[in-house]
């Protein structure tokens, strides 16, 4: 009798769900998803958790096919050359591993920073943020980072009626097209935000009740919230293994590791070629639908196929009331066309409330991820062709 395959996925978003889901259309693999929580979070909805218009969590069981064993732990290290990863609650054996931790916020610079401001990239940063903004509900809130989650949990913490300002750095929203920029700051300034963009509008300082900016200027802070970019955990390169500068596994454009077949990342923590695709959840559930499909075609003794699926665009919540819906060219560029206001509110939540319910649907039928990687980019191979190959990628289409 051939022995069972064991494939592990680290990491419980929403790249590791779909990746995990997928697998489970092959009934000889045994898959365990390890987790450090039972409860998958809606890292879409943190800011409303904030703001208490959502809880952002629902049970893994509710997203994850019935045959995934879940196992609550962290993982501390893999060891590729025993194909074991150490626990904080044992071992784990593997043959295939998909490396799907995720990011978090980036780790403050900036003087007291960590000591004074609070991050918003996991459920406990919500949280802890959450209750800071309950013990003093009339402190003026200064969120630094004009990215999507520093104008999402700008715009809700203003439509409770917080004094807020937003902090943006050079650009408010660097991802958007102009047209849909304007649309933004139309709905911050109904919402009363203060945006502080351009020359000298950077965070230089953080203390307990300010934030001090290049030019001179100080904000009176109660509470400061720190969106400022994001990072992810080390946990390849503390197992010795390939990444780029930021810590993303590195790997090939079928999204295997440039060290070892049989580790595969998907969503945030991966890099192919060294040319990674924007940190969000629509780019994290194509890449865990492609990365399980690596591993299927390896397990079935196939080569697997390089990734190559465009983004769509970007979805912005401003409040309950607004929206913005910013269209994309396949490479993941913003065009001249959004869709805003009530239809963009309704976009958004449609998008955000899909995901979960997409994610449980496609547990119980879990062949329909094949589908969502078949779209192809066509720029991406230009794109790599402009780009130097990273040492240790031979083949790549950097090359």
């Amino acid at each position: 009798m051939a022995r069972t395959t064991d494939v592990v996925v680290i990491g419980g978003g929403y790249a590791g769900v779909i990746a995990a889901n997928r697998l489970s259309t092959n009934p000889d693999l045994r898959i365990t998803l390890i987790n450090p929580r039972r409860a998958f979070v809606e890292r879409i909805r943190l800011h409303q958790r904030v703001a208490g218009s959502h809880d952002a969590v629902v049970d893994l069981s509710e997203v994850l096919a019935p045959s995934v064993q879940i196992a609550v732990d962290t993982v501390k290290r893999i060891d590729a050359g025993s194909q074991t990863l150490e626990q904080g609650g044992g071992t784990t054996r593997y043959d295939y591993l998909i490396y799907a931790v995720g990011s978090h916020s980036a780790a403050p610079v900036v003087p007291g920073a960590a000591e004074h401001a609070h991050p918003l990239g996991t459920l406990e940063q919500a949280d802890a943020l959450q209750r800071a903004l309950a013990a003093d509900p009339a402190a003026p809130v200064t969120v630094v980072g004009g990215g999507a989650t520093g104008i999402e949990t700008a715009s809700e913490l203003a439509e409770l009626g917080r004094s807020v300002t937003l902090v943006c750095g050079d650009e408010l929203g660097p991802y958007l097209h102009p047209a849909a920029r304007r649309e933004v700051m139309r709905q911050m300034d109904r919402l009363g935000v203060t945006v502080l963009a351009g020359t000298g509008a950077q965070a230089t300082a953080v203390e307990h009740d300010a934030v001090r900016l290049a030019d001179g200027r100080e904000l009176p802070s109660g509470v400061t919230v720190w969106t400022a970019g994001f990072g992810v955990p080390d946990l390849a390169a503390r197992s010795g293994l390939t990444t780029d500068a930021v810590g993303r596994l590195l790997t090939d454009e079928t999204l295997t590791s440039v060290d070892d077949d049989h580790i595969v990342a998907a969503g945030d923590s991966a890099t192919p070629s060294g040319v990674p695709y924007r940190m969000c959840c629509a780019s994290a559930q194509l890449l865990g639908a492609h990365a399980a499909g690596t591993v299927l075609r390896r397990v079935a003794g196939r080569e697997p196929e390089p990734f190559s699926a465009p983004i769509s665009g970007q979805c912005l919540s401003l409040g309950r009331r607004a929206g913005v819906l910013q269209l994309s060219r396949r490479d993941d560029t913003a065009i001249g066309v959004h869709v805003g206001g009530r239809l963009g509110a309704k976009i958004k939540e449609s998008v955000s409330a899909g995901s979960v319910k997409g994610l449980g649907m496609m547990a119980r039928r879990p062949r329909l991820i094949a589908g969502l990687t078949l779209v192809q980019d066509p720029r991406r191979s230009r794109l790599l062709s402009k780009t130097p190959a990273p040492a240790g990628i031979p083949g790549s289409l950097a090359d």
